[in-house]
């Protein structure tokens, strides 16, 4: 995928749920991921495209597990002009007392958002952008369905009261296979996730799954999408 074309994708999904107004002070959740940096690109070319005027800065949650050399995505944000924060946190720590055995992806994902929200408003921010892309959406779907017995996933756009922040998805309309051609074509600098449970989550079963159903039946996962925009079953706002 070209870089205008995720340019396309993305003004696509600011325009179709509205996300960006003018104004706006947006912070992006930095992974170290070919998701976030796919982000990071496209937010920091649209602000000259789009008629909306905003501000972004980039945020990293540095969890504590390890070794996690963000120098490379420090000198991208530079050459993109985007102001970069790496945020030390305890979290692993944390998650080492609470949880003895087991995943605990759900806390995780709770704390480091928690965190990113605070200094996220700390900086003067109104929203949050995640890369979440379609096949996230999809794979949250059926981790709700299988492991919750509800049919729910994330939505584009979502107001936190609690936070007064609201958390935008600019990605969602894209395949991750695009984004994997991004990264490949552009060599994105991603750095390897230091959690212990990389790759041994519940989500990552659930990818192998959708995976195996969508070679038995082709474009499985486009009607899925689809169904879950047809049917709103999430809030919007």
């Amino acid at each position: 995928m070209t870089l205008q074309k995720l340019y396309s994708y993305t003004r696509q999904c600011i325009n179709q749920f509205d996300l960006i107004q003018d104004g706006d002070k947006i912070a992006i959740g930095i992974s170290g991921g070919k998701d976030s940096l796919a982000l990071l690109y496209t937010l920091a070319g649209l602000r000259k495209f789009l008629p909306q005027k905003f501000e972004i800065v980039a945020i990293t949650a540095d969890l504590g597990f390890g070794e996690f050399d963000l120098s490379q995505i420090q000198k991208l944000c530079e050459e993109l002009e985007v102001e970069y924060h790496i945020l030390k946190t305890d979290i692993a720590d944390i998650l080492s007392q609470k949880i003895q055995k087991g995943t605990y992806c759900a806390m995780c994902a709770k704390l480091r958002k928690g965190a990113i929200n605070k200094l996220a408003k700390e900086q003067g921010c109104n929203k949050v952008a995640y890369a979440h892309h379609q096949d996230d959406m999809i794979e949250t779907m059926m981790l709700s369905l299988i492991y919750e017995g509800q049919f729910y996933t994330f939505g584009p756009k979502t107001y936190y009261k609690e936070a007064d922040i609201t958390v935008i998805r600019p990605l969602i309309n894209i395949p991750e296979k695009q984004i994997i051609g991004f990264r490949n074509k552009y060599n994105l600098p991603c750095v390897k996730n230091p959690c212990p449970h990389d790759g041994v989550t519940r989500r990552e079963y659930i990818k192998k799954l959708i995976a195996q159903i969508s070679r038995e039946n082709p474009g499985v996962k486009t009607k899925m999408y689809n169904a879950i925009l047809k049917d709103k079953i999430y809030e919007w706002d």
